[in-house]
C-alpha cells in the first residue's frame, strides 16, 4: 500500500491543478484516472473537442468573412465529419501529452484504474482484473460529470446521441433537433447552423441561458435565428421515437411533432460519482450525483475535498482549475487569494459571449443605482476589419461612485476582451479609467472607451440655473 500526502481522483482541469499545486508545496501526490487517457471530459469529449469543432467550422465555413464577401461565401463547399475530427483529434493528442508531461515534471504519480473508497483515507484502485490500495492524508474528488441518459430516451449513439457523442458520428447530420437550451445545447446549435445544418433547439424556459444578461441573450438569439436556428421556447418533449426508416420523431406539448435525422439530448449532466462508494465515508451526493462542499471545497469529511464540475455550477474549465488549486492550498495551510467574486464566464456559441461581475437583473433586484454604457462593434474600426458588425460590449457602473460593476460582451473575441474589464474591477476601478486611457487603434479594446463615453453621456447633467433679475425675470 502506497502512502501519499494527497490522492486526486480525476485528471480533468480541477484534478490536474489540485495535484500540481500540492506537488509545488512539496507534497507526495498521486492522481488517478479511470480511462486510458488523461485529461478528463474537458480534453477528450467536452471543452477541447467542442471548441476545436467550433474553430474548424468558423474557418471552413468562411463565416468570419461573410460580412465582407457575402452570405454565400464558404472556404470549403462540402464539410465532412472527417474535416472536423481531424482538427479535434490533433489538438486532443497534444493536450494529452501536455498533461502527462506536467504530471511527470512535478513528480506526480499517474495511476490508472477506477477508484472507490474503502474508508476515509484508503482508496481501492481496480484495473483489468487487478487491484491495489493506496492511502492518503488528503483526498480530492475531481471526477467531473457525464451526460444525463434517462431510461425513456432511446439512445443509439447514431441518430439519438448525448452531448459527448457528436464527434463519434460517421457523417454530418442533415438536420438536428437539440433538446435542452443550456450552455452545451446553445453552443452546438449555433455551430451546426453555421455549417448550414437546419437546427431546432427546444427548451422549456422562456429564453436561453437565464443567468446571462438579458440584452446579451436577446442579441445572441437574434443572431442564432439569422444563421438558421429555430428556437422553441417554453416547450417540453413528451416523447422521442426512432422510426423504421431511421428518422427520429419528437412529440411536444404545444407544437406538432418534429421529424429529424439526428437528435441530441442535452438536458443536464450528472456527477460521475456512482462508483466511488461514497457511502463508505459518510458522504451522500445529491440527486444529480453532485458532491456538496463549503467555500474551501471541503466535503462533510474535512480532509476530503471536491472540485470541478462534480460540485455543480458554474462547471467551467477555468473555475474548475481555480477550485482545484484552492482545495490543495487550503488542505495544506497555504494562502490562496483568488478573487472568486470576479470569475469570468465564457460561452463559445457563435457568436461567443462572456461576462464578469453583475448584470442588470442582479443590480435592479439589489436596488443598486447603476448606469449603462454600450459600444457596438460596427462603431469600431476593428469590428469592420474583421467583419463582425453585430458584436457589442456593455458596461454597468454605479451611478454615483462610477465604480465598474459588470462587463458583458458578445461577438468575436468576447472571451478575451472581457479580461480588461475584469482587471479594472479587481482594483475597484471607475468608468473614468476607460475614458482617460488610450487604446491601440484599431482594436476591439476601443469598445471600452466608446462604451464608457456612451454611459457618461447618458447620465443626467446638472445644468446651471438661470440668473434672475430683480423683477424675477431671466
Amino acid at each position: 500500500m502506497a502512502q501519499y500526502d494527497m490522492l486526486v481522483i480525476g485528471t480533468g482541469p480541477a484534478g490536474q491543478k489540485a495535484a500540481v499545486q500540492a506537488a509545488k508545496l512539496g507534497k507526495k501526490v498521486g492522481i488517478i484516472e479511470r480511462k486510458e487517457v488523461v485529461g478528463g471530459v474537458c480534453t477528450n469529449t467536452g471543452t477541447i473537442p467542442s471548441k476545436s469543432l467550433r474553430e474548424a467550422v468558423l474557418y471552413l465555413s468562411g463565416f468570419r468573412q461573410r460580412t465582407l464577401y457575402g452570405a454565400e461565401y464558404r472556404l470549403k463547399k462540402t464539410i465532412t465529419i472527417e474535416d472536423l475530427a481531424f482538427r479535434a483529434n490533433h489538438i486532443i493528442k497534444n493536450e494529452i501529452e501536455i498533461v502527462k508531461k506536467q504530471m511527470a515534471r512535478n513528480c506526480i504519480d499517474l495511476i490508472f484504474g477506477e477508484a472507490r473508497f474503502l474508508d476515509p483515507h484508503r482508496l481501492l484502485i481496480q484495473q483489468a482484473g487487478t487491484s491495489t490500495e493506496h492511502r492518503a492524508h488528503v483526498i480530492v474528488i475531481a471526477v467531473g460529470t457525464e451526460p444525463s441518459r434517462p431510461a425513456e430516451i432511446p439512445f443509439d449513439d447514431d441518430t439519438i446521441i448525448d452531448t459527448d457523442g457528436f464527434l463519434t458520428l460517421k457523417h454530418l447530420p442533415t438536420s438536428m433537433v437539440i433538446v435542452g437550451g443550456g450552455v452545451i445545447g446553445t453552443e452546438y446549435a449555433s455551430i451546426l447552423a453555421t455549417m448550414g445544418v437546419p437546427v431546432i433547439l427546444i427548451d422549456k424556459r422562456p429564453r436561453l441561458l437565464e443567468f446571462v444578461d438579458a440584452q446579451i441573450i436577446d442579441a445572441l438569439q437574434r443572431q442564432m435565428t439569422d444563421i438558421g436556428v429555430t428556437l422553441c421556447h417554453e416547450e417540453e418533449v413528451v416523447a422521442i421515437r426512432k422510426e423504421s426508416d431511421g428518422q427520429v420523431t419528437v412529440s411536444l406539448t404545444h407544437r406538432p411533432p418534429i421529424t429529424t435525422t439526428t437528435l441530441m439530448y442535452a438536458i443536464g449532466r450528472i456527477g460521475a460519482t456512482k462508483h466511488l462508494n461514497l457511502e463508505a465515508v459518510g458522504l451522500t451526493p445529491d440527486t444529480r450525483g453532485r458532491v456538496i462542499v463549503n467555500d474551501h471545497f471541503q466535503t462533510a469529511v474535512p480532509h476530503i475535498y471536491a472540485a470541478g464540475d462534480v460540485i455543480g455550477f458554474p462547471a467551467l474549465a477555468s473555475t474548475s482549475m481555480q477550485q482545484g488549486r484552492h482545495a490543495a492550498c487550503h488542505a495544506f495551510g497555504h494562502p490562496d487569494n483568488t478573487d472568486t467574486d470576479l470569475l469570468p464566464y465564457g460561452i463559445y456559441a457563435i457568436p461567443e459571449i462572456s461576462m464578469v461581475g453583475r448584470n442588470e437583473e442582479d443590480l435592479t433586484k439589489a436596488e443598486i443605482p447603476y448606469a449603462v454604457g454600450i459600444a457596438h462593434y460596427r462603431e469600431i474600426a476593428r469590428g469592420q476589419l474583421i467583419g463582425d458588425e453585430t458584436g457589442m460590449v456593455k458596461l454597468l457602473f454605479h451611478r454615483h461612485t462610477r465604480v465598474l460593476l459588470g462587463v458583458h460582451a458578445i461577438g468575436e473575441g468576447a472571451t478575451e476582451l472581457i479580461h480588461i474589464g475584469q482587471a479594472v474591477m479587481a482594483y475597484r476601478g471607475k468608468i473614468d479609467y476607460f475614458i482617460d486611457t488610450v487604446f491601440n487603434y484599431p482594436t476591439l479594446a476601443e469598445c471600452y472607451r466608446v462604451a464608457a463615453l456612451d454611459g457618461i453621456n447618458r447620465m443626467p447633467r446638472p445644468w446651471p440655473q438661470p440668473t434672475l433679475d430683480v423683477k424675477g425675470e431671466t
